[in-house]
């Protein structure tokens, strides 16, 4: 369980490794993403002035080409015109200049001539090329019928119509009027443009032919032009008539897709050639470019996301074993041993990680492990509170003379063999107080002090009263088993005995000490019991003692037997101490004398002791008398004469007076007085301590006056202020403390 929570805490939202990936990956998209977008925009812009320029280019041949032809045809007409002129100006057929014509001109399929004449009607001559017609299946009656429409003719201007529909065959009207001494003539042409379709596709450009009209003459798809497919809504037409020029460059868009177009009006006709060619194909060598680029930044990419990966474990395992390491000490686990796995700055790092866990671990022989964790994890807060907690002291039986027989035996020695001695005794008496979640205080020379309920509680004051008494008695077990294994009166390794006094009560515990040095302890009048009851063991015979409080807490789980009340220093009443026998319902001993013959120890003569020279361990010169009118002092370290004390929204706030008197007056009745009023009218509570130091008032919110001051008459005047007085005020503020 542990475990996992050691595991939960060290888990990370964002490995390092994780956070590389994603850096380097974002700069590698921004900079190659960067770089194919400028390649992209400067090829485009290179091709689109490239595909333009070619596209006009070939516009302009094409336009070129037609034009060739068409003024080819023309001039062909005009020149056998004028020979037929010469040799009949009757325009009599001459069937072997018409053969020498159409083998020299076998695209044109048929010539109509219309004389118009002043004075009679025009005359009509057809002239067909009976080969061609022959040979392509076509009647000549037919071209006849077609060449007889009407095709308006404008003077000057080479027209041209679309015959392709009418015969199924790719053919070209032509229709002109020619001048000559005869009188005007309206000359239409029909022929078959076969080498210019060839001409109008180029590659990836195409070239067609409209006339005025819109109607398509021209198209490498020939389908359209058999069909008699019209132009006139294209949008590069229609830039064509607004624009009104010969030829320009456009762009546009028709059915979605775009193309680049250019258009050229031929001189002197109704005709123009346009040449497009699409985007999409202009473009696809870059978009080959730009794919291939894409393709190889997803391969850069993936290539570095695994150099990177494999590269940053370098830095995450060393920083994970950082972290967990980290958790570790948090936890108080002070042993760790970290392998260096790099040589730069994480391996440096480990081997002061190293260095201070040693450090820690040293540190923590020193002082309170427990309490020093839960320090840095701000579960032990600066400062002092109350707490309802049972004290443990224990000391060891005739430790001087234990210790004058190590200095007897071992001489020099001695100081190194009574140290290991007494750790030995405490690496025992430690766990039993960590079994039952106990803190341990402090050691004084032979005596350990501990307590419960205080940095942690089981759950309630009486658990934490059971724990204390249980931890008693497992160190009564673990001495037993301790002392079986030692030799009899063996002056390196003797026998140890203990005494336990046990008392429960509130208490203030809180870290004390300086800025430098501070001890989590506890404070208050449980603790001097707690340590005048331990010293009343030896005089009783028992081996562990409990208060009254205690035994109220725990009586229906233990053995216990009172023994006889005894008045100890700063308490009036005697004190009811009680000798634990053991657990109830367990094995071992039933009563005390049991407990006795089971520690080998010797029943004591109660009407013989001396319970106040055991208890105190030391002897006090006779007191020095006061004379009449002559006071004690009286030192108050705590509060100071003007001082603000807050606590919890709803509760009344423990105020701890404490105090120090002359040396001759150790039994001095000390007044505490809190007031509401600075008259001391209203007193809120008064307080008669005898041969203590300390007093707990508990106050509500509000501003209180105190006071303090020797009784038995020293003073004639209880606020003289050459005693300590103040002003307290009481804060439990809701918003802050709830």
């Amino acid at each position: 369980m542990a475990m996992k929570e050691s595991q939960q805490k060290s888990r990370v939202l964002f490995p390092i490794g994780a956070k590389l990936v994603i850096i380097i990956s974002i700069l590698l998209l921004v900079s190659l993403g960067a770089v194919i977008l400028m390649v992209s925009v400067l090829s485009t812009q290179e091709v689109r002035k490239t595909a333009e320029d070619n596209n006009f280019t070939v516009n302009r041949q094409a336009a070129s080409q037609v034009e060739s032809d068409f003024k080819s045809v023309q001039a062909s007409v005009l020149l056998y015109l004028e020979m037929m002129d010469l040799v009949s100006p009757d325009f009599n057929r001459n069937p072997e200049m018409e053969r020498y014509f159409f083998s020299h001109n076998r695209g044109i399929v048929a010539i109509e001539v219309t004389r118009h004449f002043l004075e009679s009607e025009n005359n009509v001559y057809i002239i067909p090329n009976t080969e061609f017609i022959n040979s392509n299946n076509l009647s000549a009656a037919d071209a006849e019928i077609y060449l007889a429409e009407d095709f308006p003719a404008i003077e000057g201007e080479l027209r041209l119509f679309n015959a392709s529909p009418v015969f199924q065959l790719s053919m070209i009207t032509a229709v002109f009027i020619r001048q000559s001494r005869a009188g005007n003539s309206t000359i239409k042409v029909l022929f078959t443009p076969d080498e210019l379709s060839e001409s109008m596709s180029t590659g990836t450009n195409t070239s067609f032919l409209i006339n005025g009209s819109g109607d398509l003459l021209l198209h490498p798809d020939n389908d359209l032009v058999l069909g008699g497919a019209n132009f006139s809504t294209l949008p590069i037409a229609s830039v064509m008539r607004q624009q009104g020029d010969n030829n320009r460059q456009v762009s546009y868009t028709d059915g979605g897709k775009e193309y680049f177009g250019a258009y050229y009006l031929l001189a002197d006709t109704d005709v123009a050639v346009i040449t497009t060619i699409p985007y999409d194909i202009v473009f696809e060598a870059v978009q080959g470019l730009t794919r291939q680029n894409l393709f190889l930044t997803v391969g850069v990419l993936f290539i570095s996301i695994i150099f990177i990966w494999f590269f940053s474990k370098t830095i995450s395992v060393p920083a994970r074993l950082l972290a967990d390491g980290a958790v570790k000490i948090e936890e108080g686990d002070f042993t760790l041993n970290l392998k260096k796995r790099t040589s730069d700055e994480l391996g440096l790092l480990t081997e002061s990680y190293n260095k201070m866990s040693s450090a820690l671990n040293i540190f923590g022989r020193f002082t309170n492990k427990d309490i020093a964790i839960r320090a840095m994890r701000g579960e032990i807060k600066p400062g002092g509170l109350p707490k309802h907690a049972t004290v443990f002291f224990s000391d060891i039986r005739n430790f001087t003379e234990k210790s004058e027989n190590f200095t007897n035996t071992f001489g020099d020695d001695a100081p190194d063999r009574i140290v290991q001695w007494l750790n030995d005794y405490f690496s025992h008496m430690i766990q039993c107080v960590e079994k039952t979640s106990g803190v341990v205080d402090k050691f004084v020379g032979d005596a350990l002090m501990a307590h419960w309920g205080t940095a942690s509680t089981a759950g309630n004051a009486a658990e934490d009263a059971f724990n204390c008494v249980k931890t008693a008695l497992l160190m009564r077990e673990a001495l037993l088993e301790i002392n079986a294994q030692r030799s009899k009166n063996d002056p390196g390794n003797p026998a140890i005995r203990i005494g336990c006094g046990i008392n429960t009560g509130m208490v203030i515990a809180g870290q004390i000490g300086s800025d430098e040095r501070m001890e989590y302890t506890v404070i208050g009048d449980p603790v001097n019991l707690a340590n005048r009851i331990e010293a009343l063991n030896k005089p009783f015979g028992t081996d562990i003692l409990i208060s009254e409080n205690t035994l109220s807490l725990t009586g229906d789980k233990f053995i216990t037997e009172e023994m006889p009340p005894v008045t100890v220093k700063g308490k009036e009443k005697p004190v009811r101490v009680f000798a634990v026998v053991n657990f109830r319902d367990a094995e071992g001993p039933q009563n005390l004398a049991q407990v006795r013959a089971l520690l080998d120890i010797d029943p004591p003569d109660l009407r013989k002791v001396d319970f106040n020279a055991e208890e105190t361990k030391y002897r006090i010169p006779p007191r020095k008398k006061i004379r009449k009118g002559e006071a004690p002092e009286i030192i108050l370290t705590s509060p100071g004469p003007s001082e603000l004390v807050q606590g919890y929204y709803g509760r009344a706030v423990p105020v701890f007076f404490i105090w120090s008197t002359s040396n001759f007056n150790l039994d001095t009745h000390v007044i505490v007085e809190v007031a509401g009023d600075p008259h001391f009218v209203n007193i809120v509570e008064g307080r008669d301590v005898r041969g203590a130091v300390a007093a707990i008032i508990l106050l509500e919110d509000g501003q209180y006056w105190w006071r303090a001051y020797p009784a038995d008459g020293y003073s004639m005047e209880p606020v003289s202020r050459k005693y300590p007085t103040g002003v307290l005020m009481v804060d439990t503020d809701a918003k802050k403390y709830l």
